[in-house]
């Protein structure tokens, strides 16, 4: 498996990986958006953006980059990057499909992003992604699986799968919503002749939202890679918007809320891989700083109660705005 090679690497930021859905598109919805981006949006700014953070993710110990169809040009953005490389054999890639981009490059669109798990769209995507980054791709996943997705019954689209993994690509799925554990736990019990069909899950899972704990810690004991997205709660564990509690210790600690943040996921056992989803290289320098945070027993005490019931997390996260 690809993630082998992470656990052969030594550097302390191994266990943080890079995602580019906040700069492979000019619209998102992470708060503090126009301080990060600022004005000039366009694909090679983006581009340029985008290699920088890589540039310097690379450069502090990064192996793992996270990209999708739906996150604008991201794939492509990293194929270029990739492409002006073709030393680097350390890196691990994943993506997803399942979501087509459909903002045309604006911030303003009626709808950034269409969902469809049927097999078609996989085959499309598929091609597209294969288009992109070729062999250089290690890990796909379906984008955002719901305890109601057809992709966790669809017996044509598990054999696509399957047959995909047989071939040495990595199959993975990703969550979203407030029944992320139900969905994890379904897509645990998918197999393909006998043989389960999921190597690796990615969940949203932060100081605010951690009711896919639980199974996310099966799904590594069931020997699943498992990856952390949105650890920043989409910006709003950020210094600007956080929590007194996260504020307060992050000053005991004298470094970043955002490093506070993701070294919280990454003192959990099952947590294989965290997300920085920086969009600046001051972000992503604060964010690496997780891997030197030691908190104590009385400070993950503190902030075990920003914990939200998980339907009032995903409403509010619903109604943020792209910005």
């Amino acid at each position: 498996m690809p993630f082998a090679r992470l656990a052969t690497a030594t550097t302390p930021t191994c266990h943080i990986g890079l995602g580019l859905a906040a700069v492979g598109r000019p619209g998102y919805i992470n708060l503090g958006r126009d301080r990060d981006l600022g004005a000039n949006r366009s694909v090679d700014a983006l581009r340029e953006r985008t290699h920088e953070l890589l540039d310097a993710a690379y450069a502090q110990g990064v192996r793992y980059i996270d990209v999708a169809r739906s996150y604008g040009r991201s794939e492509e953005f990293l194929a270029d990057w990739l492409n002006a490389r073709p030393d680097l054999d350390d890196v691990v890639v994943g993506s997803k499909w399942g979501y087509t981009y459909t903002a045309g490059w604006s911030t303003d669109a009626e709808k950034h992003e269409v969902k469809d798990h049927g097999a078609a769209t996989y085959e499309r995507q598929r091609a597209e992604t294969d288009a992109l980054l070729g062999d250089r791709l290690d890990l796909y996943q379906i984008h955002s699986v719901t305890p109601d997705s057809p992709a966790l019954t669809d017996k044509e689209l598990h054999a696509r799968l399957a047959e995909a993994a047989a071939g040495g690509l990595t199959v993975g799925f990703s969550t979203s919503g407030p029944a992320q554990a139900d969905a994890i736990r379904a897509a645990l019990a998918v197999t393909v002749d006998g043989e389960p069909l999921f190597r690796t899950v990615q969940s949203t899972y932060n100081a605010l939202e951690t009711s896919a704990g639980p199974a996310l810690a099966e799904a590594h004991d069931a020997g699943l890679t498992v990856l952390v997205k949105e650890g920043m709660a989409n910006g709003r564990l950020a210094a600007p918007h956080a929590p007194d509690v996260l504020r307060a210790v992050a000053e005991e600690t004298a470094l970043g809320c955002d490093a506070v943040a993701l070294a919280l996921i990454l003192r959990e056992p099952w947590a294989g891989v965290v997300l920085s989803g920086a969009a600046t290289l001051t972000q992503l320098a604060s964010n690496l700083h997780a891997a030197a945070v030691d908190l104590d027993e009385g400070q993950v005490a503190r902030l075990a109660a920003l914990a939200e019931d998980p339907r009032a997390y995903w409403e509010r996260r619903g109604q943020l705005p792209w910005h």
